[in-house]
Order: C-alpha cells, then sequence, then structure tokens
C-alpha cells in the first residue's frame, strides 16, 4: 500500500489504513465499459480497488468520445476493454485489470459473476439489465445499477433482501432504444456508482439500499424515492 498515494483518504473520518486494506482486496466486476462505466472505472482504480474485471464487446467510436471518457482518439477502432484497462494501468499500476472481450450474456453471466465481490451495472440496454439483476440475486451478489437517458438518470444499490432492479421496473417497461445523452451527466451517475463501491467495501455512510437516487441536470433536482422488496420478486427470500 503506498502510503502517499492514499493519503487524502487517511484524512477522512471512519476511512483508516484498514479501509483501504479492504479497497485492495476487492473485487469489482464493471458490466459495459462505456459511458457510466468509463468514470466507475477510472475512480474506482484511483481508489485502490483491488482487481476490476471489465466486460464489453464493442469497439471505441468517435461518436464515444463526447461521454466515454476513459477513452481517446487514439483509442478509436480499438477493444473498449482494451483501451481502458490500458488507460487503468497509466492510472494505477497496482489495479489488476481482467477484461472480457465479449457481452454479458446468458451463457456466461452466473460463472463471471461469481469471481467477483460486487458488480455495477454500466449496461446501455434492458435485457443485460435485468440479466445483472436476475444474477446477482440469485448468487446474493451485491450491485449497483446506474442508468442515464437524456438529461436524467437514476442510481440504487442492491445487497442481499434489499429491493432489486425487477421491484422497480418490469422487462416490457421500457423498451431500449438509442436516444440523446448529455455527456457530463454520464460522469455524475457513474461517480454516485463508484462512490456506492467505495461505501459498501469500507463500511463508511449510509447505501442507497431500498431506494431510489433520480437526478435531472437542467434543474440539478435529486430525488430520493423510498422502495420496498415486491411480493412480485423473489429477491428478499434468498
Amino acid at each position: 500500500m503506498e502510503e502517499n498515494r492514499y493519503e487524502r483518504h487517511f484524512l477522512l473520518d471512519g476511512f483508516d489504513r484498514d479501509g483501504q486494506k479492504k479497497l485492495s482486496e476487492a473485487k469489482v466486476l464493471i458490466v459495459g465499459v462505456g459511458g457510466l462505466g468509463s468514470p466507475v472505472a477510472m475512480y474506482l482504480a484511483s481508489a485502490g480497488i483491488g482487481k476490476i474485471g471489465l466486460i464489453d464487446a464493442d469497439v471505441v467510436d468517435v461518436t464515444n468520445l463526447q461521454r466515454q471518457i476513459i477513452h481517446s482518439e487514439s483509442s478509436v477502432g480499438v477493444d473498449k476493454v482494451v483501451s481502458a484497462k490500458s488507460r487503468i494501468a497509466e492510472l494505477n499500476s497496482e489495479t489488476e485489470v481482467i477484461t472480457y472481450n465479449f457481452f454479458f450474456d446468458v451463457n456466461n453471466a452466473e460463472s463471471i459473476a461469481a469471481e467477483y465481490d460486487f458488480i455495477v451495472d454500466c449496461a446501455d440496454n434492458n435485457p443485460t439489465k435485468f440479466l445483472i439483476n436476475d444474477v446477482c440475486v440469485k448468487l446474493r451478489k451485491p450491485f449497483c445499477h446506474g442508468s442515464i437517458t437524456e438529461y436524467s438518470g437514476r442510481v440504487f444499490t442492491h445487497i442481499p433482501s434489499t429491493a432489486c432492479y425487477r421491484c422497480l421496473f418490469d422487462e416490457d417497461d421500457e423498451p431500449s432504444k438509442k436516444r440523446g445523452v448529455l455527456g457530463a451527466s454520464v460522469g455524475i451517475i457513474g461517480s454516485i456508482q463508484a462512490t456506492e463501491v467505495i461505501k459498501y467495501f469500507t463500511g463508511i455512510g449510509t447505501l442507497l439500499t431500498n431506494s431510489l437516487l433520480t437526478l435531472d441536470v437542467r434543474t440539478m433536482n435529486f430525488f430520493r424515492l423510498k422502495m420496498n422488496p415486491s411480493a412480485k420478486c423473489n429477491c428478499r427470500e434468498i
């Protein structure tokens, strides 16, 4: 552990060397290395997370650069997981990065998620978000959901027996379609997701469990909505 590197962590109330050690031992899987995955990966690496898994089958496109800040012009045409791994290595050489250059799907989701302590949902489509939810509930893995559309975003965290994605949404509620997004707003939501991960491992503060945090960047209004485990899913029974 580099004492000087994490000095500003040690100055925080409740964040001691034991907390930093927990981060260095943590294994976090990030599903999707795009707009949300970019700030999540960079802030987790800079915080000292020991092992980060990156899963995404896409390559960097010039249209991604408006919001996917882990990539650069020189990365256009490169696999996103390769581009992100290179950037993380520049940021923190002590962080181990495992790349999966394919999509998170029903054939691999369970086996990959089982290798990690926490999963971060940075996917850009609803089927993958439901899959992340279902696998994490089944395996009793904590995860943090994040999503953003146009000017609004939302975040919540699930740990075993708390409300999950299916408690809020039905699979037919929000059909996936391409929409605009304000690049900087993705950074806000992704940063909140990274903060939730750090809080989970260090025990600092209160997680966004059983609640949905929403943001409208046009007004900068945050709303925190209470939610409870629903009878229509099994998140509180497992």
